[in-house]
């Protein structure tokens, strides 16, 4: 009897040392179309010297998602190498523990910061909407290029 009772006590000791955290997040995201013109330009200067970064995600960072983790494993690399505001041809290297997790990422290329910011003239401005136009209709590709 007292040998039942012990495992019962000893039982519901441990479901109360098990704590069971809930942690809910939000964000709110508002889609933007990415061929929006500006009024200003700006130069980007790349460095002749490429670099590699390897980074291990935290189980906070992984929970964002794939994409997450390369965003963070690109800024650290930023961070680390000078700080520059984008990678240039950037390319990336994914290790995985099961289907989610990332354990490691290696990200490398060209770091370039944007410098020399301006005020587009309408010159700039026409040759940017037909460049934004090339990109995103093939009608326009086939008229301006002679692409079939």
């Amino acid at each position: 009897m007292f040998k039942k009772f012990s495992i019962i006590i000893c039982a519901i000791a441990m479901l109360g040392m098990a704590s069971c955290t809930t942690t809910i997040n939000s964000a709110r995201t508002e889609h933007f179309s990415s061929s929006a013109i500006t009024m200003t330009i700006a130069d980007l200067a790349v460095s002749p010297q490429k670099i590699t970064y390897t980074y291990r995600p935290t189980d906070d960072v992984n929970r964002g998602g794939e994409a997450n983790v390369i965003n963070t494993a690109v800024r650290k690399a930023l961070e680390a190498n000078g700080g520059g505001d984008v990678l240039v041809e950037m390319q990336f290297t994914l290790k995985k523990s099961g289907k989610k997790n990332v354990t490691e990422v290696t990200v490398s290329g060209y770091p370039a910061t944007y410098k020399n910011f301006r005020n587009a003239n309408d010159e700039m401005l026409k040759s940017a909407v037909m460049m934004n136009s090339l990109q995103n209709n093939p009608e326009v590709r086939k008229k301006v290029l002679g692409i079939f």
